[in-house]
């Protein structure tokens, strides 16, 4: 368990640091396509963290991480169901889901901020339910 709870405090703090970057004062409008750029990869790297969080989750169960082109969608679905997230966080966590599909497989030509936005406004609530939920199961007493 000392090395899942490293593994999983390791995950957290990079989450943490990812959110700290994330544009708060300047509205996305305002942002240049480069800019915009970089607000997906911050968000493509917070959805990241929170999937290896998930992987360590299930494994350490043994539970076996889902493979197939569904996997990622199966991670966040087979965590609720093992009950390593509530079904409220594996809802919040569906954006963040879809937005990784769209970052890995679009042209940064096609971001919007109109999609971002709301997405980085929800990011650090996000992260704080999925952090209790897993705090909860995986690092209690802490």
């Amino acid at each position: 368990m000392t090395a899942l709870r490293e593994r999983i405090e390791a995950e957290f703090e990079q989450i943490e640091r990812v959110l700290a970057e994330l544009p708060e004062r300047r509205p996305y409008s305002d942002l240049s396509i480069l800019e915009l750029a970089g607000v997906s990869t911050l968000l493509h790297n917070f959805y990241n963290g929170i999937e290896n969080i998930l992987k360590h989750g299930v494994q350490y169960r043994e539970l076996g991480v889902p493979d197939g082109a569904s996997w990622h969608r199966d991670l966040v679905n087979l965590a609720a169901s093992e009950n390593l997230i509530s079904t409220s966080t594996a809802e919040t966590l569906k954006p963040f889901l879809a937005f990784r599909h769209f970052f890995v497989h679009a042209y940064a030509i096609d971001l919007h901020s109109k999609r971002l936005e709301p997405l980085s406004q929800k990011a650090r609530d996000v992260f704080a339910s999925f952090k209790i939920d897993i705090e909860r199961i995986f690092l209690p007493n802490q």
